[in-house]
């Protein structure tokens, strides 16, 4: 009798580890579906009836990793889309970027489609729906993996996970989205919201210009509040076009036909951003890389245990500084100069303080001071949460307590075309006067030498246990060549 529950206790451990090793494909469990007929959340349904909306009209899902925030949308009665609710976000792993390749545990960035066929009511995770990565734009650049998913179980290797509660919601919503007649679900994934304050912040990050890319996208569902149309070619998004001719991933994008009007408020709003960005990066906003252990989790859930990786969230990502490598531009440089000038007149001295005041040494102007960023060492916060009603929600999930101690792993680096925007190597001249060093880092910015990357794997066996996974268990794949 022993032998046979020790036999039966095996089989289930084989189970389990099957179940770790295929990540968020668990659709071999024979569970109940009762759960994923579950009504949608009372309060939620009060919401859509605020907002002139109803459970059948079409929803639209917007994700953004560093705010951990997942965002539902619906379709109001007069055809626009407006937000119906925001879900903090449990778990999500890897670093700001776009997954490359199967085993790196990277949840993927870009635009992408849920089909009926994606919902999985069956979930070892409690309910799942594949997100449908690889799209187009990632086969285009050779990308790997699969079996993306958002799910709950608040656990994660390369998925969007939410608690149980959350997931069973927002799996009710697009249920009754699809019973409604809409034939597919839109989700847009973002690194962070694309705001002129993140674009200076990260206007370095060696992604830079396929987030760019991505906003080009946001930009035309924030002007018409309409899911905007995707297409793929010359490996690149575009949006809200339709071609004359044959459209290929890889090949040069035939004639296309746009909207005049929608592109005019395209090109109004980017210019909008743009002079933001500017304006913010004059005042000092310093350029930075977040770099995190293994992904994050948004404020609301501190604390909160994640199984598949628990020291994962125990620092908060670090932030290091960069420093531009180019001249300021001359707009920057002449509201730099403005700003001095405002400073000097404000605190200027008295003509007593003038006469008696010893002098000083020379300095470099405070012109140049403004226009060179200064290298700070890496630092950082927790990331963006939910403000004001965080200590309920905290209160609702029973959460708390501090979470210990780990160390920063470096982000991948990006495989589309770059920028021009990668930092120089140090330019140092020690027996340079102080004056003269100041001129030149006017010019010249260094930046600090990037922390070297990890060796060793990210399957299954490095990481521990884990849930959710996208691509759990597969050896680390060499590191991504760049595109041709």
């Amino acid at each position: 009798m022993n032998s046979i529950i020790r036999r039966g206790a095996a089989v289930g451990l084989t189970v389990a580890a099957c179940a770790l090793i295929a990540g968020c494909d668990d659709s071999y469990l024979d569970q109940s579906a009762g759960r994923s007929q579950q009504p949608i959340s009372s309060a939620t349904l009060s919401a859509m009836d605020k907002l002139d909306t109803s459970p059948s009209q079409p929803t639209l899902i917007r994700t953004y990793k560093k705010e951990a925030e997942l965002e539902i949308w619906k379709m109001k009665s007069d055809g626009h889309y407006a937000l119906l609710k925001t879900y903090p976000m449990c778990r999500w792993s890897g670093q700001l970027g776009p997954k490359k390749r199967e085993g790196d545990m990277q949840v993927p960035e870009g635009f992408y489609t849920i089909a009926p066929g994606q919902m999985n009511p069956t979930s070892h995770y409690y309910l799942s729906f594949n997100v449908g990565y690889p799209n187009a734009y990632d086969r285009a650049y050779d990308r790997t993996g699969g079996n993306v998913m958002v799910h709950g179980v608040c656990s994660s290797a390369g998925c969007f996970s939410m608690t149980d509660e959350q997931v069973a919601d927002i799996y009710a919503i697009a249920r009754e989205s699809f019973a409604g007649g809409q034939r597919a679900i839109q989700l847009e994934s973002f690194p962070f919201h694309m705001t002129a304050e993140n674009l200076a912040k990260f206007r370095l990050d060696p992604n830079i210009a396929f987030w760019k890319e991505l906003k080009n996208g946001s930009d035309h569902f924030e002007v018409t509040k309409a899911e905007p149309s995707v297409m793929v070619c010359g490996k690149h998004y575009v949006f809200d076009a339709t071609a004359t001719g044959e459209v290929s991933a890889t090949k040069p994008c035939p004639a296309l036909k746009r909207d005049d009007d929608v592109e005019a408020l395209v090109a109004e709003k980017e210019q909008k951003d743009d002079a933001k960005t500017d304006e913010l990066v004059a005042s000092g906003v310093k350029a930075v890389r977040v770099v995190y252990a293994d992904g994050g989790q948004n404020a609301v859930f501190a604390g909160y245990k994640d199984e598949s990786d628990p020291d994962a969230l125990a620092t908060p990502p670090q932030e290091i500084v960069l420093s531009d490598p180019r001249p300021a531009p001359a707009a920057v440089k002449v509201a730099a100069a403005d700003a001095a000038k405002r400073h000097a007149a404000s605190v200027a001295p008295t003509p007593v303080e003038a006469q008696t005041a010893e002098p000083t040494a020379p300095a470099a102007s405070a012109a140049v001071a403004l226009a060179t960023p200064p290298i700070q060492p890496s630092g950082g916060g927790m990331l963006g949460g939910i403000t004001g009603g965080a200590q309920s929600v905290k209160n609702w999930l029973h959460l708390g307590g501090q979470p210990p101690a780990s160390q920063p792993i470096e982000a991948s680096a990006p495989d589309q075309p770059g920028s021009g925007d990668s930092p120089l190597p140090p330019r140092r001249n020690d027996a340079a006067s102080d004056g003269e060093k100041a001129v030149r880092m006017a010019s010249l910015h260094t930046p600090p030498t990037p922390p070297a990357r990890p060796s060793g794997k990210d399957s299954e066996a490095a990481a521990g246990p884990r849930g959710g996974a996208s691509d759990a268990g597969e050896p680390a794949a060499a590191p991504a060549t760049p595109a041709q």
